[in-house]
């Protein structure tokens, strides 16, 4: 029968490693170990320096120096090293070379060779010259005087030794160096020629290019080459000659006679600076020698400007000296001198002399007369006084303005043969008074301080002269009346074509332009230019209605009131009736449109056609000022329109027949031209 089951309980129990037995896992580290350790890890790093190492080779000259290579480690079979790649310092030193000190870079190839030269100590030379005293040049570096001993570089050197008097001796050495000792000989071969004068007599001085260097006969040492021989005796002339002699030469000269030498007068003066004639022939200026013909008498004349001339007779022995003085008497004249002011100074050669107005007493020779004053140009003349007579200086002198005026050229042309005229302008008032007939309102009275002297057109520019320009322009016709003849004032020009005028017209003479252009536009000016332009406003007013400092401007170009004497301009006259609106009653002037500049009688200034004709551009910009402005003489800066200046032919009312009337535009118009003008300076 089968037994009941039985029941087992499992209970936990904690978890108790096996004992591991420590003898047996450690290892002792005997001697033995240890050595056989460090065996493998050598073996290892030997076999790692073998595989990484690179083969060098030093190509040393010389093939003997001791070659020392440091910065790592390195191992050297049958003359190869090995080195692993970086930065090494290679020393090498033999006997008699240098020390060689390098860095090396040992790079990636397997196989590398290092080349290098050493320098050889320098040789020990001991120079002699013959004869002695020679100067040693090597290589053209002095280093001294034979017999010497000097340290020199290795290698092929020449060798030069050189002495005064002797041919340079050349030797070609090399210099072995390693502080060898060589010896270098020079022998120099003489530099001259022995010649041989024979004078009659004989004794006398042998000078060589101004040195003396023996007597003849001789012979004597003349140097190689072309030079200046003179032989000279006392009593006798000196011989002289070119002689051109070559080195080593033995020569002999012809017989030389030398002559009688001249006789010798030193003349002196009181002053000195006097000219000297003997026998009526120039010989020269005190103080000066003489040389005079012995054995005959020789008149002498001694002269100077400002003294009396002295002459007197002079006999000289052969090859003998003669003092001669002469003292000039002093001549003088009078000079009279008579200025404006009254009380400028007078200077006379430097010196001031005091007032002027006053006879001065001079020596008859040139004298520099000047007269001051502050505030006036200087005036300055050379007088030369005349004894017996009194010269007259004359003086008024210029204030600076004036001075600077006179300077100028009254009258210039230019390149198409136009006449110009210098003005001196001065201060002027322009406008009208609101009380004057026929005023307009643009009128306002401003001033202008006009103080540059200009040059202005004497007649206005013809059609032919703007044709030169332009040489398609017509100026058209007007009704009927034809305006495009050649002697006509050009018309139907803009103001910016005008411009472009004197622009052209100072090209043609070299002048700056005043006008600045842009792509064929003016668009500003250059006051500092001295080329062609339009007459400002304030120049035209100045040039139409001044006459004279003080008295009153000209209100119409004729006078003060109407109508215009007959034939004083052209104007709107009763032949033009038919193509204007308004003509001045009773007049005649013979033209119906515009006729040739210049047909009518000039204004003060000597300008025409400042009424009538064309009416003329300026160059102002226009605008109506604040009344009694001082204003800009070249105007405003800028502006729309320009100002028109005159009457012209169209017009014969009293507003446009008066100089202050002001008409403005841009467009060339049938009665508009222009005339030209420029600043002097």
């Amino acid at each position: 029968m089968n037994e009941p089951a039985r029941t087992t309980t499992i209970e936990p129990v904690r978890f108790q490693p096996t004992a591991v037995d420590e003898t047996r896992r450690r290892l002792p580290l005997t001697k033995g170990r240890i050595a056989a350790i460090a065996a493998v890890l050598t073996v290892a790093w030997f076999l790692w320096f073998l595989f990484t190492a690179k083969s060098v080779r030093f190509d040393i000259e010389p093939a003997t120096a001791t070659v020392e290579v440091s910065g790592g480690f390195e191992l050297e079979f049958a003359g190869i090293r090995l080195l692993r790649e970086g930065a090494y310092l290679l020393r090498a030193t033999a006997p008699g070379y240098h020390p060689l000190e390098t860095l090396l870079d040992v790079a990636a190839p397997r196989s590398q060779t290092f080349v290098h030269v050493m320098t050889r100590l320098p040789g020990r030379l001991t120079f002699h010259s013959e004869p002695a005293g020679a100067t040693v040049f090597v290589d053209d570096t002095a280093v001294g005087a034979a017999p010497l001993t000097a340290d020199v570089a290795a290698g092929a050197r020449t060798v030069t030794m050189s002495l005064p008097r002797y041919q340079d001796a050349h030797v070609e050495v090399d210099v072995e160096g390693r502080e060898v000792e060589q010896t270098v000989r020079g022998v120099l071969r003489p530099d001259w020629a022995d010649v041989t004068f024979p004078t009659r007599p004989a004794g006398a001085t042998v000078r060589v290019d101004g040195a003396e260097v023996g007597v003849t006969p001789g012979p004597v040492p003349v140097p190689s080459g072309e030079h200046r021989i003179e032989v000279k005796l006392a009593g006798y002339k000196a011989w002289r000659d070119i002689l051109q002699v070559r080195a080593e030469e033995t020569r002999v000269l012809p017989p030389i006679d030398l002559e009688r030498a001249d006789g010798l007068v030193s003349v002196r003066s009181s002053p000195a600076g006097a000219g000297v004639t003997v026998n009526g022939t120039y010989r020269g200026t005190t103080p000066t020698e003489l040389t005079l013909t012995p054995g005959r008498e020789h008149r002498l004349r001694v002269f100077k400007i400002g003294y009396g001339a002295l002459t007197r007779n002079v006999r000289v022995a052969s090859g003998r000296e003669t003092a001669v003085r002469f003292d000039l008497p002093a001549l003088t004249g009078d000079v009279s001198v008579t200025a404006e002011p009254a009380d400028a100074e007078l200077w006379i050669d430097g010196a001031l002399r005091g007032g002027v107005n006053r006879t001065v007493t001079l020596a008859a020779m040139p004298h520099e007369i000047e007269i001051r004053k502050p505030g006036y140009a200087g005036y300055r003349k050379t007088v030369t006084p005349q004894p017996g007579l009194v010269q007259e200086v004359k003086v008024r002198l210029l204030t600076l303005e004036e001075a600077r005026f006179a300077r100028l050229k009254p009258r210039i042309a230019t390149a198409l043969g136009q006449e110009l005229l210098l003005m001196k302008p001065t201060p002027i008032r322009l406008g009208a008074s609101r009380r004057e007939p026929g005023r307009r309102a643009n009128e306002v009275l401003r001033d202008v301080d006009l103080t540059r002297f200009f040059y202005i057109a004497e007649k206005e520019v013809s059609n032919a002269d703007f044709r030169r320009f332009a040489g398609g322009h017509s100026s058209g016709s007007f009704e009927t009346a034809d305006l495009d003849e050649d002697e006509q004032p050009v018309a139907n020009v803009a103001w910016d074509e005008a411009a472009l005028f004197c622009n052209w017209l100072s090209g043609q003479e070299g002048l700056d332009p005043f006008y600045v252009e842009e792509f064929g536009k003016v668009v500003g000016f250059d006051p500092d230019a001295l080329g062609y332009r339009l007459p400002t406003e304030a120049e035209w007013a100045w040039t139409a209605r001044h006459v004279d400092d003080g008295a009153p401007l000209l209100r119409f170009p004729w006078g003060e009131s109407l109508p215009p004497p007959d034939r004083h301009g052209n104007y709107a006259d009763r032949s033009a009736t038919h193509v204007v609106g308004r003509i001045i009653f009773g007049y005649n002037d013979n033209h119906i449109v515009s006729g040739p500049p210049g047909t009518f009688q000039a204004n003060a200034k000597g300008l025409y056609d400042l009424g009538g004709n064309v009416a003329e551009w300026v160059h102002d910009f226009y605008e109506i000022p604040e009344p009694d402005q001082r204003l800009n003489p070249l105007g405003p800066k800028d502006g729309d329109y320009h100002v028109i200046k005159g009457s012209s032919w169209m017009h014969g009312a009293i507003s446009e027949l008066r100089l202050t009337f002001r008409d403005y535009g841009a467009k060339g118009r049938p009665d508009v031209g222009f005339r030209i003008a420029r600043f002097a300076e």
